[in-house]
């Protein structure tokens, strides 16, 4: 049989806020984190607008040295798992470090390295390239620098599969300790992608909106919609074995039930139009949790405010639940903090935990139209209510699929 995964702590970088207290409560507001573009100037582009993390100090969270070291994804990775392990109240001189791994992964690393280098090897040649470049930027080392800050030394692994990182990583991390590899598993997702060139590429795929109104421009599920908004940030979740956690006292926010991922086999950057690839994603979720599709009310969605993801999704959940799909509440937290890429399936867990614990479903954001075949309740505004399961759904470019089921702890 095997064993049962508990959330104990938890961790939050957001453009609304830089702990999980703080980023929760501007959800449960309805307070987004969009404004003009900051860390560059986006004269001549498409998009202005971004939704960046503001008020960041990475001294507050590691030694000046430790952080010269890391890019931002790293320092944010680092940021939220220091939150996540003091939340979850775990002291690793008591523990087997060999038992507690790490599965952080980020969608693109760093581009602001890659960036900064290479003017350097344009301006001045080869010779003044960093020697450091290749471990700054590479996409593992949000998971390395949290293993090496924290002492983990058990399972580290990187999963990267774009948007749906910080889901297939806690998936992974949930498999981990499910089948006897660790005890203890730091797991989630991290980026800071907004950047020259990461806002260019996405401005050229046209998958950005370009309205510049802060309270327009990410509209999930609405008829007006007309992109998403580049978000950044990392959300850290520390996942434990049931038995290890009451043994040392936890407190247990919530238990991850099911994990559920699956290809489309369709195309680099858009979701299969049936939504079938999705839907068996969540399938899987359920039927891996042990319990029916008519028991889900509540579905975090992956939700990016494109006009193709939200079709689709909404096809993927009409094919997965049938006539029970007019019964679940469906909201988009990218509607509050823009798309995190691989931070964002990660942060969205994060929510829906939060959700469980109060009895709070928050709004999407800006959601007002109605649009065509889209006729399910996409959360224009908040439900209190329990929330015995919930599903939280990652799609990631190359036809990645991820859900994670969250159940409350029952004990």
């Amino acid at each position: 049989m095997s064993r049962r995964v508990v959330v104990t702590g938890m961790g939050a970088i957001t453009p609304v806020g830089l702990n999980v207290k703080d980023f929760f409560a501007s959800l449960k507001e309805g307070k987004h984190g969009f404004g003009p573009i900051t860390k560059f100037d986006s004269a001549g582009y498409k998009c202005h607008v971004a939704a960046e993390v503001k008020g960041f100090d990475a001294a507050s969270y590691m030694d000046f040295k430790a952080a010269k070291r890391m890019e931002l994804f790293s320092q944010y990775a680092v940021a939220a798992a220091k939150e996540a392990l003091c939340d979850s109240g775990i002291d690793m001189k008591e523990e087997d470090p060999w038992r507690v791994g790490c599965a952080v992964g980020s969608g693109t690393g760093s581009l602001q390295a890659i960036e900064r280098e290479y003017a350097k090897l344009v301006a001045r040649g080869p010779s003044r390239v960093n020697p450091l470049l290749v471990p700054l930027m590479i996409t593992n080392m949000a998971a390395g620098n949290v293993s090496i800050q924290f002492g983990l030394k058990g399972k580290n692994i990187n999963v990267v599969t774009a948007c749906a990182t910080g889901t297939n990583s806690i998936g992974e991390a949930f498999r981990s300790i499910q089948c006897k590899e660790a005890d203890v598993m730091v797991a989630g997702g991290t980026e800071g992608a907004v950047t020259p060139v990461g806002v260019a590429g996405f401005c050229a795929l046209t998958a950005l909106s370009a309205v510049d109104d802060p309270d327009r421009c990410s509209l999930p599920f609405d008829k007006n919609r007309s992109g998403f908004v580049m978000g950044e940030g990392a959300g850290i979740v520390v996942l434990e074995e049931l038995e290890h956690a009451k043994k040392r006292g936890a407190h247990i926010y919530a238990e991850v039930l099911g994990y559920g991922c699956t290809g489309d086999a369709y195309h680099i950057t858009s979701p299969a139009e049936d939504g079938m690839g999705a839907a068996r994603a969540m399938l899987s979720a359920i039927r891996d949790g042990g319990i029916a599709p008519e028991d889900i009310t509540y579905i975090n969605a992956h939700g990016t405010g494109t006009h193709h993801n939200d079709l689709y999704e909404t096809r993927a959940i009409k094919a997965a639940f049938g006539s029970h799909a007019g019964k679940i509440h469906i909201n988009s937290t990218k509607s509050m903090i823009g798309h995190l890429l691989g931070a964002a399936g990660a942060v969205e867990f994060i929510a829906c935990v939060k959700e469980m614990e109060e009895g709070f479903i928050h709004k999407t954001a800006g959601y007002e139209t109605p649009d065509e075949e889209m006729d399910l309740d996409y959360c224009a505004q908040p439900y209190r209510e329990e929330i015995p399961y919930a599903l939280s759904n990652s799609l990631g470019f190359g036809g990645h699929n991820a859900s994670v089921l969250i159940g409350k702890y029952q004990g």
